[in-house]
């Protein structure tokens, strides 16, 4: 009996926040028309990109998110974000800091005019402070100076970190982190070189 309410709550709770996240769309014909007029397909960039996954549907709808009966949608979001990350191939998760410090520092790839071979950076300065030399940085996210410095280099933080930079939304279901890994933005070398950035101890954000 327990088992049945709480699917039944699932169901009901998963309708509302489908409900909620797109009522403007489906009340609004004049407001989805003008979402499908500003945007167009060109070379790599298609138009499936403003189509809202589960975790962009519940995030566009802060109101119900940050409520009291969002709580349980949020929880489970976070399970399914984290359920997608995989853990380094190789079973090595530190790269090179040089390289990583150069995907950081690159805000370059995925838009109309590149190809699709075109290397993707991960544009991680435009939200945090990292190389504690560069004097030109975002502070949408925390800083990153001395991060493994500061946190240690034990395995758990090996591993939290790895999950934060392939899919931070398996920790905070509306972070404004992109998820480098879950869309393939950054490949795996290159998150393994930006967690050289962070976590080696020779990388100038340790010294």
């Amino acid at each position: 009996m327990k088992k049945i309410l709480a699917v039944t709550g699932f169901i009901l709770l998963s309708g509302l926040i489908n409900t909620t996240a797109l009522a403007q769309q489906k009340n609004d014909p004049k407001f989805n028309k003008l979402m499908q007029d500003s945007f167009r397909a060109d070379g790599i960039a298609g138009l499936d990109r403003i189509v809202q996954d589960e975790t962009q549907k519940f995030c566009s709808d802060p109101v119900f998110a940050n409520s009291k009966q969002g709580a349980a949608m949020r929880e489970k979001i976070q399970k399914i974000n984290m359920s997608t990350i995989k853990q380094p191939a190789d079973g090595k998760y530190i790269g090179d800091w040089k390289k990583g410090e150069a995907t950081a520092q690159s805000g370059r790839g995925a838009t109309w005019s590149d190809k699709a071979d075109t290397v993707v950076g991960g544009g991680c300065y435009n939200c945090h402070q990292i190389d504690p030399k560069e004097v030109s940085y975002g502070n949408i996210g925390p800083s990153l100076t001395g991060y493994g410095k500061l946190r240690g280099y034990s395995q758990e933080i090996v591993t939290y970190t790895w999950n934060r930079i392939n899919n931070s939304k398996a920790y905070n279901a509306c972070s404004n982190m992109p998820r480098f890994g879950h869309f393939k933005l950054l490949s795996e070398q290159q998150m393994q070189d930006v967690m050289a950035l962070l976590l080696d101890p020779a990388s100038p954000v340790n010294q």
